[in-house]
């Protein structure tokens, strides 16, 4: 019997690869399921736009490598925030936002996780606070509609970095489809700043943790840390996780070059399962 499932974010494989590519490289490396990255740039955007043709192939695809996408990181509101203020980027979220909804269905993907931001390029205030909460609420409506989670990762940024922010608007909401991912790499970072534990803030979250994130950090450093060279304790976020309930979690790392991306692919299974198993026998 499993005990946990174990993701790859899709960022870790070359952006050459096509995306059932990709499903055949996170079946090889030894993972359980891919993530799917809707990010800000036009690319990844653009794959809201796809046709029921063009996902019922991605669908096929996963079929084929035995590996779901279980996940979509949709990163794509940095650029069109929820409360960003101009009304046309906010109309512009909203309609990402549904357009992810209906990517999430059509691939029978469970979770969206939602960046915790109201803004991230331009100054939050009070007002974007407002919007994002307006907005927040439409979404959640939105999930409800089609059947998928969308979860809240604490991120970078003072506006929502622990588990406890993310739950002040999960409680507000008041949403059976609204709930958190932490990320454990910003949740230490943000511990290590004085926000806390991290083991203390993820309990926090019981039960309306969706899944976690396993991203290396340092202090002040959020992307691009190998595994094993930072501050995370994977073994003790994990136990803690396991404890509350959940079961999916997802190696966050990126692609940065080479030719050694595989062994790096594998290398990072056999690190988190070890942190993992670390965490089950307690």
């Amino acid at each position: 019997m499993a005990h946990y499932r174990l993701g790859l974010y899709e960022k870790s494989m070359p952006g050459s690869l096509s995306l059932p590519q990709k499903l055949e490289e996170t079946a090889r490396a030894g993972f359980d399921y891919l993530e799917l990255s809707v990010d800000e740039t036009d690319e990844k955007l653009a794959r809201l736009d796809w046709t029921a043709g063009e996902a019922k192939a991605l669908a096929d695809a996963v079929y084929a490598a035995g590996v779901p996408i279980h996940s979509i990181c949709l990163s794509g509101h940095r650029r069109y925030p929820l409360g960003h203020p101009e009304k046309a980027v906010r109309q512009r979220s909203l309609q990402i936002m549904e357009k992810a909804l209906v990517l999430a269905s059509r691939l029978s993907v469970r979770v969206i996780q939602l960046a915790g931001y109201d803004v991230y390029y331009e100054p939050g205030t009070a007002d974007t606070r407002r919007w994002f909460e307006e907005n927040l609420d439409r979404a959640a409506l939105l999930a409800a509609e089609y059947g998928v989670t969308l979860a809240f990762e604490t991120m970078e940024t003072p506006f929502m970095n622990t588990v406890e922010k993310a739950m002040a608007q999960v409680r507000r909401v008041n949403s059976p489809w609204l709930q958190v991912y932490p990320d454990v790499g910003n949740l230490t970072n943000a511990a290590k700043a004085g926000g806390g534990g991290v083991e203390q803030d993820l309990r926090l979250g019981r039960g309306h943790l969706a899944a976690v994130h396993l991203k290396e950090t340092v202090p002040g450093v959020f992307r691009e840390v190998p595994f094993g060279t930072g501050h995370v304790d994977f073994v003790s976020a994990a136990r803690t996780a396991l404890e509350l309930g959940v079961r999916a979690f997802v190696g966050e790392f990126w692609y940065t070059g080479g030719d050694a991306w595989r062994q790096d692919l594998a290398q990072a299974d056999r690190f988190l399962r070890e942190k993992l198993e670390a965490a089950r026998a307690g």
